[in-house]
């Protein structure tokens, strides 16, 4: 997204914990901070929209409750008035298993514990600010980002059932969504980022082992009750903006992927 807002001649800051000379390299001017220090966060600008995409790193030593809920209050207590804030969250704050489809106006139940963190997340958001955008992402894949790379190339079986379903979204069909309902600023409404087509874990994992000329995808189907299985949609964004995935299903994104990543 960075990269995007530059090439259209767009100002871009970005909060970073370190990495700040890479960052000022290509453009963007790097803010040195962590949500989890707020007197680290005092420098941050007033902007025209906001993404806010933190990811969890697992060797930090924080919970994800600390970062998801407790950086994102920092953030908040911190940030100058902005004009629209975009909050990437999660798929995972659905808890449905039966395999049926899924919209914004289903139940929000999680059953796992990074739902439930998520999902308070985005209730703080709705008690803090008017302006703002809750984007629900499925799983992300592109190039470098393939799912269950490391274990399909050592032919190495996937735990799980291979019949449920993934819900996944290209990284760049994903920044074209961003920037689609950057200009559609909402009080908050909420969408699904997902591309047109849901697949079964067997038929993404298959076709992922033969692009990469691994052995056959191979499957330890373990019981896991209570896991998510079900199929989003999204047609609410499409109705809303000019939005459609360019990379219609896996079977068009994944060749792509594969193709550009560093093998």
């Amino acid at each position: 997204m960075a990269a995007r807002w530059l090439r259209a001649g767009k100002r871009v800051a970005a909060l970073t914990r370190g990495n700040s000379s890479s960052l000022a390299s290509i453009g963007i001017e790097p803010i040195v901070g962590d949500v989890l220090h707020p007197e680290s966060l005092q420098r941050l600008p007033p902007a025209a929209t906001v993404l806010y995409a933190v990811g969890m790193d697992r060797s930090a030593g924080a919970s994800m409750h600390d970062v998801y809920v407790g950086g994102l209050k920092n953030v908040l207590d911190a940030l100058p008035e902005c004009g629209h804030f975009i909050y990437v969250s999660t798929t995972g704050v659905y808890g449905q298993s039966d395999g049926d489809w899924v919209n914004e106006d289903s139940p929000t139940e999680p059953t796992e514990e990074s739902g439930r963190v998520v999902l308070e997340a985005e209730r703080l958001i709705k008690s803090r600010l008017t302006s703002f955008t809750i984007l629900r992402f499925a799983g992300l894949y592109g190039p470098d980002r393939l799912l269950r790379k490391a274990a399909i190339l050592k032919g190495e079986p996937l735990v799980g059932d291979s019949e449920k379903w993934l819900n996944l979204i290209h990284v760049d069909d994903g920044a074209d969504a961003v920037l689609a309902l950057e200009a559609h600023i909402s009080s908050g409404e909420t969408y699904n980022i997902v591309d047109n087509e849901p697949m079964r874990r067997r038929d993404f994992y298959e076709l992922l082992a033969k692009l990469l000329n691994a052995p056959p995808a191979a499957f330890d189907h373990r019981p896991e009750p209570g896991s998510a299985n079900r199929r989003v949609g999204n047609r609410k964004v499409t109705n809303a903006v000019n939005w459609r995935p360019r990379l219609f299903n896996y079977q068009q994104g994944l060749p792509a992927a594969v193709a550009a990543s560093t093998l």
